[in-house]
């Protein structure tokens, strides 16, 4: 088993594959105390790191100085109002008033297999796969009960972590910090890697030194954001791609959060993930219990692209579910950015005629469908089909697709409501606001209350009726806005910061029915772009909408920035028209193909207006799909060229798993003047095998490759790219 305890060092030790982590118990008050997380390690016996025979040494020693000992001791769930003044893991309100808690040791279990968390979305694994530990602790003077689930992914260097927390004491008690993770590492010289961004340029990498006191990311929009990721990294400051120890933590959670370095007095530095405990309550009555959810933590001991390709093992193996978890998506076309509202029947049967002949696989109906839908001012909440357009009838439409050997799928927006329809004139209290302030309007709509029942049954069946009214296997789950004025007139004032994570469990709770009652849906979110790209959306759909910038050239920061943490099977990318429709710029045709290679691959333009020469190239790019997207899908990433660092050209590698075959996707973002070729070194490939390049037929060494290289001559012009496929002889 991966988890073992030690009774005489009174230890815990959770090795995953190359990773080990050791949690300690100390002094006759059963404090925890986070030992080692790093490199596997055969000892059980690391104690001594935890300097306990220093000053001030433990209370039972010197309960002078026991506050002292708090703020220096590396706690395993960092404690509030007890001398710990560094970042504090879990904190409450009494009835009384106190804010006050710390929890010690009282007992652990140790068993195979991972546990769901209730109503939240998770990693997961059988007996075989993973091994978990839980360790009860509690705080005597509140009758609280706080459970730390620790699971090891033992063929993997992955240790997940959640939190249970339970009120045994006979009155309520209200929380107002529930942290996922907490870890304090012995050493201050550490970079943190975070992705930010905004609308059209999500998750661009920043790196930046960790210094004293505290630096991180936060999220309060009611979802993850554009603007932040729930993504962390510290490692050595002289980490690279390919070197260095890198610990990566992931938040498996779609709302607000917290991600957080701390540089401490002494010379420490304490990470600390989970729900942004800013506006959040939640009201804990006798014998009820919180969950908190999943951080993901990852060691690399290989650099950042080590722990990039641990993250995505994981989330393809042990996080996306259903039917394409292991499948090739279909190729689709999207007729937003080829019609905007500005659609009918014949239109969409125009394109996907075109498309199908050319070997599209799937037609996708955008936004503009439904009630009076004429632009983005009106209508959500009102999932009715408008005949007016769709002349027929829905499954017409459908039918006529499918005749021409075409999947269908279709656009949503279940969360929002718009002033101007006939579902805010039947129930205006149904969105999120507060009574007798003017709500705050964002692309003209609202937040529909998705932490009432009421609401997500009324939408549920209304999406479900159209699911079930024709043949669609694809749904587009989007979300364009904030929460603002969170407030609803049904829970009573104790529990109106609960909303923030009830309309969370909310939607997770909507996925879940969507995903059982139609598992053949292929089911793809969008939050206006890439706004909820996390991995709480990966457990319901396989698949997410990377940004609103189709541009290829911006795209290979977006997609670079989104590969460090998740799969490029996840990554949303599109073939779209030139002039790029968000930033103007012209690309070739066949360079846009190349890029949206790397992720699932579809189109997003009007294939019977585009330029012949374009249109010709679609047989050969769905071509290029098939043959390499089962090595793109399942195969490691390894990162050559970043356009965060070298702005003039992208390199990415992909390898088999069995390293028999390797494809090598470059992009010369500007041409050189007066420059002989680039040289290239490939990774991750068998040393003493042999390559063969199909396209010179040149045949060397994985050790030449890696070692020596290949030579990419520039090409004429900018935006230019070729592939170069190698297979093991």
């Amino acid at each position: 088993m991966g988890i073992q305890f030690n009774e005489a060092m009174k230890s815990f030790k959770i090795d995953a594959k190359d990773t080990s982590y050791i949690i300690s118990i100390v002094d006759d008050e059963q404090f925890l105390g986070h030992v080692y997380f790093g490199e596997k390690i055969p000892d059980q016996d690391m104690n001594h790191l935890l300097r306990l025979e220093e000053n001030p040494f433990v209370p039972s020693k010197n309960n002078r100085d026991r506050g002292t000992f708090m703020d220096s001791f590396p706690n395993e769930y960092s404690s509030h109002g007890l001398g710990d003044y560094r970042e504090s893991s879990i904190s409450v309100m009494t009835q009384s008033g106190t804010s006050t808690v710390g929890v010690n040791y009282q007992s652990h279990v140790i068993y195979p297999g991972k546990p769901k968390l209730e109503g939240l979305p998770a990693t997961f694994g059988d007996e075989e796969d993973c091994t978990t530990l839980e360790i009860t602790c509690v705080d005597q003077h509140l009758n609280l009960e706080v459970v730390l689930v620790y699971t090891a992914f033992e063929n993997l260097d992955v240790i997940t972590r959640s939190v249970r927390v339970t009120n045994r004491a006979k009155e309520s008690i209200q929380l107002r910090k529930v942290l996922s993770a907490c870890v304090d590492f012995d050493r201050n010289d550490l970079d943190m890697i975070t992705l930010h961004g905004s609308w059209a340029r999500e998750r661009h990498v920043s790196r930046r030194k960790v210094e004293l006191g505290k630096q991180g990311i936060s999220s309060l929009r009611g979802q993850s954001g554009h603007q932040v990721n729930p993504f962390l990294a510290v490692m050595d400051q002289t980490a690279t791609e390919d070197n260095g120890e890198v610990y990566g933590f992931n938040f498996v959670y779609s709302g607000n959060f917290l991600a957080q370095a701390e540089g401490c007095q002494f010379d420490t530095t304490r990470v600390v993930m989970g729900i942004n405990p800013e506006d959040f309550s939640w009201e804990l009555d006798p014998e009820a219990t919180f969950t908190a959810p999943e951080v993901v933590m990852v060691y690399s001991n290989e650099g950042i692209g080590k722990m990039s390709r641990t993250f995505h093992d994981l989330y393809r193996t042990h996080l996306i579910r259903g039917k394409y978890k292991n499948k090739k998506r279909p190729i689709l076309i999207n007729n937003w950015e080829a019609t905007y509202f500005d659609f009918d029947t014949e239109k969409l049967l125009d394109i996907a005629k075109e498309a199908s002949h050319l070997g599209i696989e799937m037609l996708v109906m955008d936004d503009g469908w439904f009630g009076n839908r004429s632009s983005d001012n009106m209508a959500l909440g009102d999932w009715v089909v408008n005949e007016d357009k769709i002349k027929g009838g829905l499954k017409n439409l459908v039918d006529e697709v499918n005749k021409l050997g075409m999947k269908f799928g279709i656009w949503f927006e279940p969360e929002m409501i718009s002033p101007d329809s006939d579902l805010y004139r039947a129930h205006p209290d149904w969105c999120i606001h507060i009574e007798g302030r003017e709500g705050v309007l964002s692309r003209n709509q609202y937040v529909l209350d998705f932490s009432r029942q009421e609401v997500r049954d009324y939408i549920y069946e209304s999406l479900s009726e159209i699911l079930s009214s024709a043949n669609i296997e694809y749904v587009k789950w989007d979300m364009n806005r904030q929460l603002t004025d969170v407030a609803n007139s049904v829970l009573p004032a104790s529990q109106q910061r609960e909303i923030w994570h009830r309309y969370v469990l909310g939607v997770y709770d909507m996925m879940d029915r969507l995903t059982t009652d139609f598992p053949h849906i292929l089911l793809e979110n969008c939050s206006g772009g890439g706004a909820r790209f996390d991995p709480g959306m990966l457990y319901y759909s396989p698949q997410i909408w990377t940004s609103d910038d189709t541009d290829a050239i911006e795209r290979l920061k977006i997609q670079h920035g989104t590969s460090l943490v998740y799969p490029v099977s996840s990554i949303g990318a599109h073939v779209s028209d030139v002039p790029n429709h968000t930033v103007g710029r012209i690309t070739p045709f066949e360079t846009r193909g190349f890029v949206a290679l790397s992720g699932t691959f579809g189109y997003e333009l009007d294939v019977t207006k585009i330029p012949q020469e374009d249109r010709d190239m679609i047989p050969k790019q769905v071509e290029m799909y098939h043959k390499y997207n089962d090595l793109i899908r399942e195969g490691d990433l390894y990162r050559i060229g970043n356009v965060f660092e070298n702005p003039e050209y992208n390199c990415v590698e992909y390898v088999a798993k069995d390293k028999s075959e390797v494809l090598v996707t470059y992009v010369q973002v500007l041409s050189r003047p007066n420059h002989r070729s680039r040289r290239i070194r490939l990774k991750g490939l068998d040393k003493d095998s042999y390559y063969r390049n199909q396209e010179t037929n040149a045949v060397h060494s994985g050790a030449a490759l890696m070692n020596g290289g290949i030579l990419i001559e520039d090409m004429y012009g900018d935006f230019k790219g070729k592939l170069i496929h190698f297979i093991k002889e």
